[in-house]
């Protein structure tokens, strides 16, 4: 019976890798971490950037199973959602930017004012079902 458990806990941690590989590989590809380091003329602190990136999506991945209290108040918790909320906003604009999509969608709508309201609106739905994503989730 342990065994079974030996092998199913060696494969779910192979497993979690590869997912994990394959995401900081599509955010390599994307070129989220490059963009961010060169508009903000930071880039001797590229290693810096790629580490940072590294360490939340490991952290990211043991909060989310094991849920470790870390009493950190309202203040904390703030935090986190409004850092959480930058990272999903860059890696959704960071796709957008790469496969062209808000160029192609206003040629085909034929949109010629109204850009940042189309933006807004975006982000707001985003806001929105991760909001009620978040209540209906506990």
């Amino acid at each position: 019976m342990w065994i079974k458990q030996i092998i199913l806990g060696i494969l779910g941690v192979s497993s979690g890798f590869a997912v994990a590989g394959g995401m900081f590989a599509f955010l390599i590809a994307l070129g989220v971490v490059s963009r961010f380091a060169g508009k903000t003329h930071t880039a001797k602190y590229i290693l810096y950037y790629e580490d940072a990136a590294a360490l939340g999506g490991i952290l990211g991945n043991l909060f989310s199973i094991y849920w470790f209290p870390v009493p950190v108040g309202m203040v904390g918790v703030a935090s986190v959602g409004l850092f959480s909320g930058i990272f999903t906003g860059a890696w959704a604009m960071a796709l957008t930017e790469i496969v062209d999509t808000v160029p192609i969608f206003s040629r085909r709508i034929r949109l010629k004012e109204g850009m940042p309201w189309l933006i807004l609106s975006m982000a707001l739905g985003r806001m929105a079902g991760a909001l009620l994503y978040s209540y209906y989730r506990f």
